[in-house]
């Protein structure tokens, strides 16, 4: 079955296939429906390696670290919701923390002639990023450096750290900590999200005059991290009596440790989440959470991504989401104890 039985079959040129198929900017929505109409009666399947040849392969390359947090899989819903009604197929690279997989992950990729590419908070050198985004359209998730070769979509991470900071003073608290991501400084990126939201929450605690009681301790955004930090922080001779994460799957495993230590969560100790994923809303964890819009973080970027390969835009943009507190069981005043 070839493109011209396709054309033929849905009484059209080979031409208005070829624009339906790009996904070309102008083409009638009667004239998408004809065709793929065609194409669904005759089972009509392009081959992806003769797309290529000709310049197009309609797939895009995801890459993310870690597959068990499920703030990334929010994303990956919104990029596949975005792209639902087009012809482009998403393909996922789990590439874990290591900078040198990230890397060789991203290469391939490009070198199967990937379309575009979208990186959530890549570890790798900002240098490699912006190497590959000369020749390849591509979106960054969550690092706030902006560059005239690749389109950002953001959260602003400053403002969501002082929402949970203003919160949590609300209540009565003052011994307020941090858990975050490390992140990598030889990566030479200036404004990942870790930073970006350490930064928030130092200047939430100084504005309400608790700078003496600024503590972050550095972990990875996974349930042993969390885990790791929550039993440092909670054996602490000044224990806090909040702790907020920037991750919700680093807040759950600061709640194993809690529990392990004999420490109630909220009586004994607050504890606030980053991203709103479904977890925070279950019954049984009812996690207060900063809402970073992750689904439509991930139909931002598939958005931003389609017009840069499809020619519709020739500069880079930077999208900011605006987040949210969403309150919940997990937060209460400290005990009087």
């Amino acid at each position: 079955m070839t493109i011209t039985d396709v054309a033929r079959h849905a009484g059209v040129s080979t031409a208005a296939v070829s624009k339906v198929m790009r996904n070309a900017y102008g083409v009638s929505a009667a004239m998408q429906e004809k065709v793929r109409a065609a194409m669904a009666e005759l089972d009509y399947r392009p081959h992806a390696a003769a797309r290529g040849m000709r310049g197009r392969t309609y797939t895009i390359g995801i890459l993310l670290d870690n597959i068990r947090n499920t703030f990334f899989a929010d994303i990956l819903d919104g990029v596949r919701d975005e792209l639902r009604d087009s012809e482009y197929t998403v393909l996922i690279g789990a590439a874990g923390f290591d900078a040198e997989v990230q890397d060789k992950t991203i290469r391939s990729m490009v070198d199967r002639q990937m379309d575009g590419l979208v990186l959530i908070a890549p570890g790798i050198q900002r240098a490699e990023v912006l190497s590959t985004a000369q020749s390849t359209p591509t979106v960054v998730i969550g690092h706030h450096d902006s560059s005239d070769l690749h389109d950002s979509v953001v959260d602003a991470d400053g403002s969501g750290a002082g929402l949970v900071v203003d919160h949590l003073v609300s209540l009565g608290h003052r011994n307020i900590a941090l858990v975050s991501s490390p992140g990598t400084r030889s990566s030479r990126w200036a404004r990942t999200p870790e930073i970006v939201l350490g930064n928030g929450y130092a200047e939430a605690m100084g504005r309400h005059h608790l700078a003496e009681h600024t503590q972050i301790c550095r972990t990875s955004y996974s349930d042993e991290g969390g885990y790791k930090a929550g039993m440092s922080l909670l054996t602490a001779g000044n224990r806090p009596t909040a702790i907020m994460t920037g991750a919700d799957v680093a807040a759950l495993g600061v709640w194993r440790a809690a529990h392990e230590l004999g420490l109630r969560v909220p009586e004994d100790v607050s504890l606030v989440g980053y991203n709103n994923t479904a977890i925070a809303d279950l019954a049984t964890v009812q996690l207060t959470s900063v809402d970073q819009a992750g689904h439509n973080m991930g139909a931002t970027a598939a958005r931003l991504l389609i017009e840069r390969v499809e020619g519709r835009r020739d500069h880079a943009v930077q999208t900011t989401m605006t987040p949210r507190l969403v309150v919940r069981g997990s937060t209460s005043a400290p005990s009087s104890g």
